[in-house]
C-alpha cells in the first residue's frame, strides 16, 4: 500500500527541484498525502488550517527581527565596514591579501552563525543584516556562494545539535521530554555526552564542503550595491543609537524568551532616538519585514504540512513496515530509523518538531534491538536532526537563502538545499550510525 507521508515528502522535493515555490510546493504536497491516506479535501483543509497556528509566534518573531535587522543595515554600520574592506583589498591588491580576507570572512561568519544560536540567540535575524551588504565583497574575492551558505548552515545546526546552550537547550529538552513520555526518563546532561559522536559528522561536512567549494565562482555585482566612491562616514550619534538598539535587543530578549519583544525593544530605539525621520525609518522597517516574511509563511505553510502528515496515521505504518523489512537486524533496523528521520524532517523542515513524532515509535523500538540509554538518545536526537540541513522548508536553508539571493544570483534548491543536504546529512547519518552501534 502506498504510503501518504513518503509520497508527500518526495512530491515537495520534487516541485521544489522544479523550481515551483516552496509555499506552493507544500501546499500541494499535503493535499495530495492527505487525499492518498484517505482524508476527505475539507479535513485535509482543515486540519492544514489548524496546525499553521503553531508556527504563527515564530514567523511574527523572524518577521520583526528582519524589520529591525533592516534599520541596522540603514544606519550604515555594515556597509562602513565592506566599503573599509573592499579598499584594502584593491590598495594591496595581492593574491596573499585576498587569502587573507577570504580566511577572515569565512571564519567571522562561522563564529557569527555559532554564536546566533546560543550566545547572541537571534537565530537566522542576523543574516540579512550581514549578508547583503557583503555580497559586493563576495564578488570581488569570487567567493562560491554555495560554501558560504555551507559555513552559515554549520552555525545553525550544530551548535543546537551538541550544545545545551540557547536553541540546543531548547532542543535537549525537547529530546528528554521525548523519553519521558516513552516512561524511559534520562538526565538532561547524558544529552550532549550522546551527541558528540553524530555532531563529529557537521564537522567533516564543513571541512569536504570548503575543499569542494574552494574553487572561484564569478557573479556580476548588480546596481543595489552601494558606489565604492560613495561616503562612509557614520555619525557617532548613529552610532551609539544603533550599538544601544543592539544591546536593547539582546538583553530584552534574554530576559523575556521572546525574540518578539527583543526586535520591539531594538525598532523602539531607532524610533525614539530621532536618528532618523519616522517615515524614513517606516519604510526601511516594512522593507525589512518583507524579506524575511516569506520565510515566516513557510514556516506556517510547513506547520500546515507536518499537522496533515500526523493527521495520515501513516509515520507509524512507516516505522512498521519498516521494521518488518529489517527483522530485528541492529545495523539495518538503525539505518532504517534514520532514513524515516530523514524523510519525516525533510518534508515538515523542522528538527524540533521531528522529536516528538519519532521519539514514542523510536525508543521502544531502539530498546527492542538491545540499544542502551545513551545509544538511544543518539539514535533520536540524530533521526531528528537528519533533513534539518536541506530541507526547502527548514529556516536553516531558508535564512542562507534570503541574504545570499538579494541580487537573484542564488538559488534556493541548488545553491544552499542540495549543498547543505550533501555535505551535512550524509555524514550525520554515518556518525549517527556509529554512536548508535557503539555507545
Amino acid at each position: 500500500m502506498l504510503n501518504a507521508v513518503v509520497i508527500a515528502v518526495l512530491l515537495m522535493i520534487i516541485l521544489c527541484l522544479c523550481r515551483l515555490n516552496v509555499v506552493i510546493s507544500l501546499f500541494i504536497s499535503a493535499l495530495v498525502g492527505g487525499l492518498i491516506s484517505g482524508m476527505s479535501i475539507e479535513k485535509v483543509i482543515s486540519v492544514f488550517g489548524k496546525n499553521i497556528v503553531d508556527g504563527s509566534e515564530v514567523a511574527l518573531s523572524y518577521a520583526l527581527l528582519g524589520g529591525f535587522a533592516a534599520l541596522i543595515s540603514y544606519s550604515g554600520i555594515t556597509d562602513y565596514l565592506v566599503t573599509k574592506i573592499i579598499r584594502a583589498i584593491h590598495s594591496e591588491n595581492s593574491r596573499l591579501s585576498r587569502i587573507k580576507v577570504k580566511v577572515i570572512i569565512i571564519v567571522a561568519l562561522l563564529a557569527m552563525s555559532i554564536m546566533s544560536q546560543n550566545l547572541i540567540p537571534v537565530h537566522i535575524a542576523f543574516i540579512p543584516i550581514v549578508i547583503p551588504p557583503l555580497l559586493s565583497l563576495f564578488n570581488d574575492l569570487k567567493i562560491d556562494r554555495r560554501l558560504i551558505g555551507l559555513v552559515i548552515g554549520f552555525g545553525l545546526c550544530w551548535p543546537y545539535v551538541l550544545l545545551p546552550y540557547g536553541f540546543g537547550q531548547i532542543f535537549h529538552q525537547i529530546i528528554q521530554s521525548g523519553f519521558q513520555k516513552a516512561h524511559h526518563p534520562i538526565e538532561f546532561n547524558m544529552i550532549w555526552k550522546a551527541m558528540l559522536i553524530p555532531s563529529l559528522g557537521y564537522i567533516v561536512g564543513l571541512i569536504l564542503g570548503m575543499i569542494y567549494y574552494r574553487k572561484p565562482r564569478e557573479y556580476k555585482t548588480e546596481t543595489y550595491v552601494e558606489d565604492e566612491n560613495a561616503t562612509t562616514e557614520i555619525k557617532p550619534y548613529v552610532l551609539i543609537v544603533t550599538i544601544v538598539a543592539i544591546l536593547a535587543t539582546f538583553l530584552v530578549q534574554t530576559f523575556t524568551d521572546s525574540m518578539i519583544f527583543g526586535a520591539l525593544a531594538g525598532v523602539l530605539v531607532f524610533f525614539v532616538s530621532g536618528v532618523y525621520k519616522w517615515k524614513e525609518l517606516d519604510s526601511q522597517f516594512v522593507e525589512g519585514i518583507k524579506i524575511m516574511s516569506f520565510i515566516g509563511v513557510v514556516i506556517l505553510s510547513a506547520n500546515g504540512f507536518a499537522g496533515v502528515m500526523n493527521a495520515t496515521g501513516d509515520i507509524e505504518k512507516l516505522v512498521s513496515s519498516l521494521t518488518d523489512i529489517s527483522s530485528g537486524h541492529k545495523l539495518i533496523s538503525i539505518i532504517i530509523m534514520y532514513i524515516i528521520g530523514l524523510i519525516v524532517t525533510l518534508g515538515i523542515g523542522s528538527s524540533f518538531a521531528t522529536i516528538p513524532i519519532i521519539a514514542t515509535l523510536f525508543i521502544p523500538l531502539g530498546a527492542s534491538l538491545g540499544l542502551n540509554t545513551m545509544a538511544l538518545i543518539a539514535l533520536v536526537g540524530t533521526a531528528s536532526a537528519l533533513g534539518d540541513s536541506g530541507s526547502p522548508a527548514s529556516d536553516s536553508t531558508l535564512g542562507p537563502t534570503a541574504g545570499l539571493d538579494v541580487d537573484g544570483q542564488h538559488d534556493h534548491i541548488r545553491d544552499t538545499c542540495i549543498p547543505n543536504f550533501l555535505f551535512y546529512n550524509i555524514p550525520l547519518m554515518i556518525f549517527g550510525t556509529i554512536a548508535a552501534m557503539i555507545l
